[in-house]
């Protein structure tokens, strides 16, 4: 009786499922984007379309279609597919899923393909509990996660599964889908509209059928520009500051100013800011970079950068938002030098390498005990004798190191001589 009721639920289910449910391709040819990886000819197109696909992760951000590809592979394959949540799943579970897969191999030569959402939700002993599956075959393991797997899945795991990066979909392959969720609904708009649709989702696709089911719902006739921004509620932001969103985009935040794009640079200090990144985290890293990048080809870079830190502690946000993009713009458009930056590096590898060099004697401390080890004879004072300036004040064996070399940019000057 129970499995009656089961039964009429599952048919009345995808009656009122989502629309993303209701269209999630079944097929490699219905499945949008990804091209890098699904093109004709592709290793994972083949493995999948002759049914021998190995241990993989696929690695991506929501609705890229991580899930939709596990169950294109289910579709497709004749082994038997089982299903976990890492959300959810336990130790016992995965134990359970590969007593089965034994079984079946055993009794009748049948592969079982696990398909694992969420993997990175999985602690290091859940992880090992699949290992010896996965290394010798009993299982073929398909992880889904949007966390990047080199840091969140055990190496053992990532050595024994060929791991695929699915990308955020492109605005021509949102329309696709957007397309196809208006033809299901039924509905219509014009071009203005699915363009709208397609860039309010940002890349994802689950979204973006979510915002067309929405707007449909409540148009009164071809969906309108009004529909769609009073569906589409939820900003497009596709950010973690715990997770791989915040590497990223803090990396493009660096390399924007770094690379004098003042306009790159506040977009990526936007999106940091409207993801919740941490304000004091932000100034932080404009102050190492006032002095790694821009040191004395403008010296009041680093000024610029500790009053924006100091205006973030005393002002706080919401307002500190103008203080960080005063700052970043600065940051960005000053001259750059790596000059203190690298003349610290040869300094360290020489330090490194060869120990502390003790200062000659006419530098180190004349007080009275000083004095009595000849400690100062020799020093010849800059302001009293011109000539202290031209002297070499390192170690005897370092005399021929130069480890800064001035950029010539901005206020840093090459120190070379005018004819």
């Amino acid at each position: 009786m129970s499995d009656l009721f089961s039964e009429a639920a599952d048919r009345r289910s995808s009656e009122f499922a989502p629309l993303a449910q209701r269209l999630r391709p079944s097929t490699l040819d219905d499945f949008v984007g990804q091209r890098h990886i699904l093109g004709e000819g592709s290793a994972l197109r083949r493995a999948i379309e002759e049914d021998r696909v190995h241990s993989s992760i696929f690695y991506g951000p929501p609705g890229s279609g991580k899930t939709t590809l596990a169950r294109i592979v289910a579709a497709t394959t004749g082994a038997a597919f089982e299903e976990l949540s890492a959300v959810s799943a336990t130790v016992k579970d995965v134990r359970e899923v590969l007593a089965r897969a034994r079984e079946r191999l055993g009794t009748s030569g049948t592969r079982t393909i696990l398909f694992l959402d969420e993997i990175h939700r999985f602690n290091k002993a859940q992880q090992d509990a699949l290992l010896p599956g996965v290394e010798v075959g009993l299982l073929t393991l398909i992880g889904a996660t949007t966390e990047n797997p080199y840091y969140e899945v055990n190496s053992a795991l990532i050595s024994r599964t060929q791991v695929y990066e699915l990308e955020t979909l492109t605005p021509e392959e949102m329309e696709v889908v957007v397309r196809h969720g208006l033809a299901e609904v039924g509905g219509e708009a014009s071009d203005e509209v699915v363009q709208l649709i397609a860039q309010r989702s940002g890349g994802d696709a689950r979204t973006a059928l979510n915002i067309v089911e929405l707007a449909h719902e409540t148009a009164t006739g071809a969906v309108t520009v009004e529909n769609v921004e009073d569906a589409a509620r939820k900003p497009p932001l596709v950010y973690d500051k715990a997770g791989d969103a915040h590497y990223d985009y803090t990396s493009a935040f660096i390399k924007s100013m770094r690379g004098s794009d003042a306009d790159a640079a506040v977009y990526y200090l936007a999106a940091m800011l409207e993801g919740g990144e941490d304000a004091r985290f932000i100034a932080r890293r404009m102050i190492v970079l006032a002095s790694e990048d821009i040191g004395n080809a403008d010296p009041r870079a680093l000024l610029v950068a500790v009053a924006a830190a100091q205006a973030v502690e005393h002002v706080g946000l919401p307002e500190a938002r103008l203080n960080l993009s005063q700052a970043a713009i600065y940051l960005a458009r000053a001259p750059k030098s790596n000059a203190s930056y690298m003349a610290l590096n040869r300094a360290t590898a020489d330090v490194l390498e060869h120990g502390a060099s003790r200062p000659p004697k006419a530098l180190r401390n004349a007080s009275w005990y000083g004095r009595k080890l000849g400690h100062g004879e020799g020093y010849v004072y800059p302001h009293g004798d011109p000539a202290g300036f031209e002297a070499s004040y390192l170690p005897e064996e370092l005399r021929d190191r130069t480890y800064y070399e001035p950029s010539g940019n901005g206020e840093e000057e090459s120190g070379e001589s005018e004819s």
